[in-house]
């Protein structure tokens, strides 16, 4: 789960890490009021939404002289015109996609004065099991292009959970910003409170891009962004809170309402399997054929024929679904079951597209039976391979 980076920074904030003073605005009528609670002579005004790229972003029929997400202002009066401009419209951003995030909140920030731009993060290693820090002097950049291009600029190193954050992991990653005197001491403090807030709050990711050094030489949290296992929001209520469900895929979000895995991608082919490997089987064997999986989606070991047809209904939900794949191998799951729930849902929400179903384990048979006698138009299948080779084969021609 993400959230918004003035969530993030009121988060941060808590934990002691240097934030500027920031207001939150909703509504066109309070930006002015909300700005002028903060001394200038420079404001920020940042859009929020779930992207990253907002600085080089647009908005779509922008006016002339308009430009990006991110904007700075000289007046209240000016940072509350530009709230204003943003709020209800659409940004485009290389992480949305040309259909971009409508922004529903604007950020506006007490500006800072900028010596340096770093680059923070910290993300769970999942080849050592560990907490890894990552930072570069390249800050304010895309951290994939550093690495493409000079990979030398980057340190990452974990920390070994027996013994926690240390002094010398700040220490290192000061030396390696190239920070000195004082900021050596600001680091790794900051260093020890970021740490201790991914850790208590069940973080996944922690990013600051940039991290800042200010005109007076101290260190400045300017932006950031935070994501949470979503595994391990029933501890973490406070955080659950912060949800923004405007921000999520409406798909994604009613599937979690009925504890389904499933995923959103941009392919033709729906997939309803049982089990993340097959799942990720089928889907390369959708594009081994030729073709493109437009989803993720396991529907579990315990699936109920409730549980199976809201997952195929949120299939058919998508526009660019062209045929559908089940692909189901039932050991804790009953193929009966999932007969039963395709065939409630075919029923319910009707079939517009090419339906290839193959069933293989408990209760086959009976699942065969179930689909052959429903007198639905469904093509069955042998094998994975055949099932892929056939729903290819449907789409395409």
């Amino acid at each position: 789960m993400n959230i918004h980076e003035y969530q993030a920074k009121a988060l941060l904030r808590e934990y002691g890490a240097p934030v500027s003073d920031g207001r939150v605005v909703m509504k066109a009528d309070e930006a002015k009021s909300k700005a002028g609670e903060m001394d200038g002579p420079l404001w920020v005004v940042k859009a929020q939404i779930h992207a990253g790229g907002r600085g080089k972003g647009s908005f779509k029929e922008e006016s002339a002289g308009e430009k990006g997400g991110v904007r700075l202002a000289k007046s209240v009066e000016e940072a509350a015109d530009e709230a204003k401009k943003m709020l209800g419209r659409t940004l485009v951003t290389h992480q949305t996609g040309p259909a971009g995030k409508q922004v529903n909140r604007v950020y506006i920030e007490a500006g800072s004065d900028i010596e340096k731009e770093l680059y923070l993060a910290l993300l769970v290693d999942r080849v050592t099991s560990r907490v890894s820090f990552v930072c570069s002097t390249e800050g304010g950049m895309d951290i994939e292009e550093v690495a493409a291009s000079t990979p030398e600029k980057i340190l990452t190193f974990s920390v070994d959970p027996a013994t926690g954050y240390q002094a010398f992991h700040g220490r290192r990653i000061a030396f390696s910003l190239g920070l000195e005197g004082g900021q050596i001491k600001q680091c790794v403090k900051l260093m020890g409170q970021l740490y201790r807030a991914f850790v208590e709050r069940d973080m996944e990711m922690l990013e600051i891009n940039p991290l800042i050094v200010t005109d007076s030489g101290d260190l400045k949290v300017l932006d950031a962004k935070l994501g949470f296992d979503s595994n391990a929001l029933y501890r973490q209520s406070d955080v659950a809170n912060l949800r923004d469900e405007t921000e999520e895929d409406p798909k994604e979000l009613e599937a979690s309402k009925y504890d389904l895995n499933y995923i959103a991608l941009d392919g033709e082919i729906g997939c309803m399997v049982n089990g993340a490997g097959l799942a990720m089987a089928t889907m390369d064997i959708i594009k081994l054929y030729g073709a493109e999986p437009a989803n993720f989606l396991d529907v579990g070991g315990g699936a109920t024929k409730e549980k199976v047809t809201e997952a195929f209904k949120i299939i058919t939900s998508d526009d660019n679904v062209k045929g559908i794949l089940v692909n189901i191998f039932g050991g804790i799951m009953r193929c009966d079951v999932i007969a039963e729930g395709v065939i409630a849902a075919v029923k319910e929400v009707g079939l517009q597209v090419p339906l290839v179903v193959r069933l293989e384990g408990t209760n086959v048979e009976q699942g065969k039976e179930i689909i052959a006698g429903s007198g639905l138009n469904v093509i069955a299948a042998d094998n994975l391979s055949d099932g892929a080779e056939k729903i290819v084969k449907a789409v395409k021609g």
